[in-house]
C-alpha cells in the first residue's frame, strides 16, 4: 500500500480504514458471488466497524458472529441475515439467540440434543459444525488450525453417527486459516468426499472462512470452478464467511515515536503496543510491514520499536529507516484491519486507538476516540 495523504495532525494511534482499498475488495467477493451463487457473510470476529457495515450491505449476505454479543451486533448493524456459532452455549444464551439470529450452529451431538428444539420452535435453522479433518492453516500453525490434534471445535467423522442428518439445515466445515486457493479448493473437495452422505440430508453447507481470497496472489478462477462443481454435484445451498479475507490491506495503524533508547541497540519507543494494539504480533507472532521500512539492517538505521507498556516483551520488531528517527516521527503499519481492534486490551491503562475512516475524497472522519473513561469502565 501507498503512504495515505493524511491530516498532519491526526490523533495518534489511530486505525484508519481505507475506503477506497475495502470496495475493491469487496469487487472481488461481488465477483465470487455472480459466478458461484453462493451467500457471503462477513465474519464479524475477524473485523467489525459498524459505520463501514454500509459499504457492504449490498455485496454481503449477512454477518457471522461467534457468540450473543456479536449475534447481536449483527442484527442492529448489519440488518440482514445474521448466523452464529459457538463451541458451546451457556444457560438461556440459545433462548436468547432465537430472538436474534437466524441460522443457530452447533458443536456436538450433546449441544444439538440439547438445544434444537428450542432453536426449530423458534423457526430457526440449525447448523452442526464438523471437524473434517482437513488441516491447511498457513498462519500460526496449530495455534491457528481448527482441526489440530485435540481441537475443541467441530464434530469428527467418527463422532458424527450421533447426529440426526435429517434434521439439520447447515453442515458448517471451517478449517482455514489465511488459505490460498489450494486450501479453498483442497477443503472443499475433502469436504465432498468425507461427508457426501451427510450433504446429501442438508440444506447447505457452509465452508467457513480462512478464504483469504484477496491476498495478493490468490487466484480465484480455481475457487469459482470447485463452487461451481460442488453446487451442481450436490444442489445444497453454499456459504463463506471469510473476515480477515474481505479487509485484507484495507487499512493502517498510524502510530508516533516518543522517545529513542540505547541499550546495545537503538530502540524507539511508540504510543502504540504489540501486546494491547496488535496482538497477533506476539501470538503469532508475525512482524507487521511499515510503510517505508525495511528489515533491521537493510537501510542505514536501525532500530527496536517497543510499545509503551511495562511489559517486557512488548516489541513490535526490528526495523530499518533511510533516516534517523526522531521524537515525533510518524509511522504507518498496514494491513491492521484484521483481528485488529476486535482484540484490544487496556492493558496498563493503555489507551485505545481512534476508529477512523479515510474517504475515497481526502476526508479523514474519527468514528470513536477512547480516553479513561473506556479504560475505568472496564474494571466494574
Amino acid at each position: 500500500m501507498t503512504a495515505p495523504r493524511l491530516p498532519a495532525d491526526l490523533h495518534t494511534p489511530a486505525y484508519v480504514l481505507d475506503v477506497a482499498s475495502l470496495k475493491r475488495n469487496l469487487e472481488t467477493a461481488a465477483r465470487l458471488k455472480a459466478e458461484t451463487g453462493i451467500k457471503m457473510l462477513l465474519a464479524t470476529k475477524a473485523w467489525a466497524m459498524p459505520a463501514a457495515f454500509p459499504l457492504m450491505r449490498d455485496t454481503l449476505d449477512g454477518t457471522t458472529a461467534s457468540g450473543e454479543y456479536e449475534a447481536r451486533m449483527g442484527r442492529e448493524e448489519f440488518g440482514k441475515e445474521v448466523h452464529v456459532y459457538a463451541p458451546a452455549y451457556g444457560p438461556g444464551e440459545v433462548e436468547r439467540l432465537v430472538t436474534i439470529a437466524d441460522h443457530i450452529y452447533f458443536n456436538s451431538p450433546g449441544q444439538l440434543a440439547q438445544h434444537m428444539a428450542t432453536a426449530k420452535a423458534a423457526g430457526r435453522h440449525v447448523g452442526v459444525r464438523i471437524n473434517p479433518g482437513f488441516s491447511m492453516a498457513t498462519l500460526g500453525g496449530a495455534l491457528y488450525d481448527p482441526c489440530a490434534p485435540g481441537s475443541r471445535f467441530g464434530t469428527t467423522k467418527a463422532e458424527s453417527g450421533g447426529i440426526p442428518w435429517g434434521e439439520v439445515d447447515i453442515l458448517h466445515a471451517h478449517a482455514l486459516c489465511e488459505a490460498r486457493e489450494e486450501g479453498s479448493v483442497g477443503l472443499i473437495k475433502h469436504v465432498a468426499e468425507t461427508f457426501a452422505d451427510e450433504i446429501r440430508q442438508v440444506k447447505a453447507v457452509n465452508f467457513g472462512g480462512g478464504h483469504f481470497i484477496n491476498r495478493p496472489g490468490y487466484t480465484l478462477e480455481p475457487l469459482i470452478a470447485a463452487l461451481q462443481e460442488f453446487r451442481k454435484a450436490f444442489g445444497v445451498e453454499v456459504i463463506l464467511e471469510p473476515g480477515a479475507g474481505l479487509v485484507v490491506n484495507t487499512g493502517w495503524l498510524v502510530a508516533t515515536v516518543l522517545d529513542l533508547h540505547r541499550n546495545e541497540k537503538d530502540i524507539a519507543i511508540l504510543d502504540t503496543s504489540a501486546s494491547t494494539h496488535m496482538p497477533d504480533v506476539l501470538e503469532v507472532p508475525y512482524t507487521p510491514i511499515i510503510l517505508g521500512a525495511k528489515k533491521a539492517g537493510v537501510l542505514a538505521h536501525s532500530y527496536v520499536l517497543g510499545g509503551k507498556t511495562c511489559m517486557t516483551g512488548d516489541v513490535i520488531g526490528e526495523y530499518s529507516f533511510a533516516q534517523p528517527l526522531k521524537v515525533g516521527d510518524r509511522l504507518i503499519f498496514t494491513d491492521m484491519m484484521q483481528y485488529s481492534f476486535v482484540k484490544n486490551t487496556t492493558f496498563n491503562g493503555t489507551p485505545l486507538p481512534d476508529l477512523s475512516i479515510f474517504h475515497e475524497d481526502g476526508r479523514y472522519e474519527v468514528v470513536r476516540s477512547y480516553g479513561y473513561d473506556e479504560f475505568r469502565r472496564r474494571l466494574g
